[in-house]
C-alpha cells in the first residue's frame, strides 16, 4: 500500500468532552434493569467475570460512581479536533513549558483510550530531570471522541497516514512515538512508512515472529513471556476473533447494554493488568470504569471493534530500522524473545526488562512508562540538532 499524502482539512479546533445528566440517568436506569445470568458454572472466572464481581462493580457503578469527578478529569487537559482524510480525530495535546522539549506522539489501544495516559503527562511534559515533551495522544479512530468511520479502509497503515497528517497539523514536522497494543502496532507502521518524520520509537508490546530457536535460546525471563503468551493465545484470544470476524454481532451488545459493556472490556482490564502484593489488579474500580463509561458515553463498543477486521497482518513483519526502544513489562499479555524483536527493530538502542506493570502500564505504573520513555529519547544520538529542539508552536494548549 503507497504511503499517502493525507493534509488536515482546516486549523485544530479546541475541544473539550462533556458528560450530560441525561446521558447519566440514561445509563443508571439501564443498570437498574439488568437481567442477570446465573453464576458460572466453574470456579475461578475461567468463564469471564464471575457474577458476585461483576455485580458488585456494577453496583458502585450505579450508585456511587462520582461523574463530576470523570468529568473534571476529561477537561483537565487541552484537547483538539483536526479532520483528517474526511475523519474527525480527537487528540490530547499538552505542551511542556520547557523550551527543548520533544515533540512525543503516544498512542493507545484496546480496550482503552487516549486518557490512559492522563497520569504520566505531567512526568512527561514536566519532569524533575530528563527530556521533556510535548505530548499529543489521539483517540484511534471509532475510538472515543474520534469519528467513527462510515466505510472499510481505515486500518493501521491508513491510521499510521494520519497521525503523520494530525502532526503536521500540530507543526510538529519530527518527533517520537509511543505505544502499546494497537498503539504499537500503529507506530511501528508509522516508524516504516514515514521513517524521515520520526526522531525514534518506543513500544511496550513489540511485535516479532518467534521461531524455535528464539524458544531454544530464550533466558528464564523470555520463556515466562512465551508461556503467558502461550496461555493467552489458547484460552483468551477469542475476544480478537470475534471481534475480527462479526464486530457487528458483538456490537449490537456493546452499544446497547452497558454491563455487557462492562463485562467484556473489564474482563480484559482484569486479566492483562499486573497486580500489587495483595493480588488485585494494579487498576483501580475508578480506572476501569472511566474506561468502560468513555466506551459508553461515545458509544463506540461497535467502531472500536471493527479496527481487529481492517487490520492486514501479513504487512506488518516488514522490519523497521526506526532507533527503536522496548521496555518489557511483566504482566504483559505477549513478551517476545528480544532475539526475535531485533530482527524485526533492525536499530534496537534499548531493551529493559521491568519488575511490575502490565498490558496498560500508563495507567498502572506511569512513574515507570515516564522513566523508561526519557532514558530512551535521553540516549538518542543528535536530538539536539533536530528542529524539534526550541520550535515554537502556533496551535497553544491545542
Amino acid at each position: 500500500m503507497a504511503v499517502l499524502s493525507l493534509p488536515p482539512t482546516g486549523l485544530p479546533q479546541r475541544f473539550v468532552p462533556e458528560i450530560g445528566d441525561r446521558e447519566v440517568a440514561d445509563l443508571r436506569a439501564r443498570l437498574a434493569q439488568t437481567r442477570w445470568p446465573e453464576e458460572a458454572t466453574e470456579p475461578g472466572g475461567v468463564q469471564g467475570p464471575a457474577l458476585s464481581d461483576l455485580q458488585e462493580l456494577v453496583t458502585y457503578w450505579r450508585e456511587e460512581y462520582d461523574w463530576d469527578r470523570l468529568g473534571k478529569r476529561l477537561a483537565s487537559v487541552p484537547q483538539v479536533r483536526v479532520e483528517v482524510d474526511g475523519l474527525g480525530i480527537h487528540a490530547v495535546h499538552v505542551r511542556s513549558s520547557r523550551p527543548d522539549a520533544v515533540p512525543l506522539l503516544v498512542t493507545h489501544g484496546w480496550p482503552s483510550t487516549c486518557f490512559e495516559f492522563l497520569d504520566l503527562l505531567p512526568l512527561l511534559t514536566e519532569p524533575a530531570h530528563g527530556p521533556a515533551f510535548h505530548v499529543v495522544a489521539p483517540s484511534l479512530p471509532g475510538y472515543g471522541w474520534s469519528d467513527k468511520p462510515a466505510s472499510s479502509g481505515w486500518g493501521i497503515e491508513r491510521t499510521a497516514d494520519a497521525w503523520a497528517a494530525l502532526m503536521d497539523a500540530l507543526d510538529y514536522p519530527t518527533f517520537v512515538a509511543h505505544g502499546g497494543d494497537w498503539g504499537a502496532v500503529v507506530s511501528t507502521a508509522l516508524a516504516r512508512r514515514h521513517p524521515d518524520r520520526l526522531l525514534g520509537l518506543h513500544v511496550t508490546l513489540p511485535l516479532s515472529r518467534t521461531t524455535d530457536a528464539d524458544r531454544e535460546w530464550a533466558s528464564a525471563s523470555e520463556r515466562k513471556g512465551l508461556e503467558r503468551e502461550d496461555r493467552y493465545r489458547s484460552d483468551g484470544y477469542a475476544y480478537a476473533q470475534v471481534q475480527r470476524s462479526r464486530p457487528q454481532t458483538i456490537g449490537y451488545a456493546l452499544v446497547d447494554s452497558p454491563v455487557a459493556l462492562c463485562a467484556w472490556v473489564v474482563e480484559k482490564l482484569w486479566a492483562w493488568s499486573d497486580t500489587g502484593p495483595d493480588g488485585a489488579s494494579l487498576l483501580s474500580a475508578d480506572d476501569v470504569l472511566d474506561t468502560v463509561s468513555i466506551y459508553w458515553l461515545t458509544a463506540t463498543g461497535a467502531s472500536a471493534a471493527r479496527l481487529y477486521r481492517e487490520v492486514d497482518w501479513r504487512s506488518q513483519g516488514a522490519p523497521v530500522d526506526v532507533p527503536t526502544g522496548c521496555s518489557i513489562f511483566p504482566g504483559e499479555i505477549i513478551r517476545p524473545p528480544r532475539s526475535a524483536v531485533e530482527r524485526q527493530y533492525r536499530d534496537l538502542r534499548h531493551w529493559r526488562e521491568l519488575d511490575r506493570g502490565g498490558h496498560f502500564a500508563a495507567a498502572e505504573v506511569p512513574d515507570l512508562l515516564a522513566s523508561e520513555i526519557r532514558t530512551f529519547v535521553g540516549a538518542l544520538e543528535g536530538l539536539e540538532s533536530s528542529p524539534v529542539f526550541g520550535q515554537t508552536n502556533s496551535c497553544e494548549g491545542g
